[in-house]
């Protein structure tokens, strides 16, 4: 049963941020040691602060060198002790060169495991991009760093929350690039993208939605012709291949669609396209409490050798080391990992 679990890499994202506590609370769950075998890839003494912080006095820290050294027991939490950044050294809830040098740090030792074999997958808590770039690594963010450290040349971005799924054509890229990257062949690319995805999480007949660019699709090249000399295209070549496609749908109507229950996934355009509707769904806040009440969904980077899921949230750093934070997305995003790993 044991040999069964995937084994999970879980970074444990800035260490100045609400990464650290959100690892233990996800692990806190005994759920999680039924799904996976999960490894937090960090700092010790950083995650027995963060265990202190939660009042957890039954949770033990086991830090380990290699991933053989783990329990896999829920109780106790395996760090993979990095020793790159003491808790003294960490600045809580700015944005820095040494917690963006650790972050990075982290999820280039998660895709080595996982290039290696060690671990069946990858989650990661959230980084700070500016942090990181402070260091000196040039990254829009963790999707463009796994592409990198991976040699992966064509990839996507996809965002889940429950059954509501998008894949994007285009993410961390200006509005105006992002309308010149609405090719055919990228579009193709990502339709196929999407295909997969869905049968790697066991639906075997993915229902796939393209959104178009333009308000109402174009409207037959009055609001603009991306929609005919590119997108319409590409749906046709995927008809072509097999794949059950429909678009493109108008942007304003696809989403209303897919959470009823008509499409499997949504193929969006850019990035706030796809972002919005999704954190619209998993974004709860309470205005009375004047608190966010949930943050859940998840982030898939498709096309990697590797299996890399995460947190749909950024670092919270107003809320480091406070202990209120909520680890749903992290909760869901172990899950992701678990059953991509499991059809793998």
């Amino acid at each position: 049963m044991n040999q069964k679990r995937p084994i999970l890499g879980i970074t444990m994202g800035d260490p100045g941020s609400i990464g650290p506590e959100l690892s233990v609370k996800a692990l806190l769950d005994p759920n999680c040691y039924l799904l996976c075998r999960p490894i937090i890839i960090g700092e010790a003494a950083i995650m027995a602060e963060a265990v202190s912080i939660l009042g957890c006095s039954d949770i033990k820290i086991n830090a380990i060198s290699n991933v053989s050294e783990a329990k896999f027991s829920h109780g106790t939490i395996d760090v993979l002790d990095m020793d790159v950044i003491t808790p003294e050294e960490v600045t809580i809830g700015k944005f820095t060169p040494e917690n963006g040098e650790a972050s990075f740090r982290y999820v280039e030792k998660a895709i080595q495991l996982a290039l290696a074999g060690e671990v069946d997958a990858t989650v990661t808590n959230a980084l700070s991009k500016e942090a990181i770039n402070l260091a000196g690594h040039q990254y829009a963010g963790h999707t463009e760093i796994y592409a990198d450290l991976t040699n992966t040349k064509h990839y996507a971005m996809m965002l889940a929350h429950d059954d509501l799924r998008v894949i994007h054509v285009s993410t961390h890229v200006s509005l105006r690039e992002a309308c010149d990257l609405a090719k055919k062949e990228r579009v193709l690319r990502v339709i196929h993208l999407a295909d997969e995805a869905c049968k790697a999480l066991g639906i075997e007949k993915p229902r796939i939605a393209v959104a178009g660019l333009n308000p109402h699709s174009g409207e037959a090249g009055m609001f603009g012709k991306e929609e005919i000399d590119e997108i319409i295209p590409a749906i046709e070549a995927a008809k072509e291949a097999g794949l059950q496609v429909e678009g493109p749908v108008p942007p304003d109507t696809v989403f209303p669609k897919a959470r009823g229950g008509w499409y499997d996934i949504v193929v969006a355009m850019y990035h706030d396209q796809g972002h919005i509707p999704l954190k619209m769904e998993g974004f709860v806040f309470n205005k009375s409490k004047q608190k966010w009440d949930d943050v859940s969904g998840i982030n898939v980077t498709l096309g990697l050798p590797i299996i890399r899921v995460s947190v749909d949230h950024g670092t919270a750093m107003g809320k480091a080391y406070k202990g209120t934070a909520s680890a749903t997305s992290l909760i869901n995003a172990i899950d992701y990992a678990a059953l991509f790993a499991k059809h793998a």
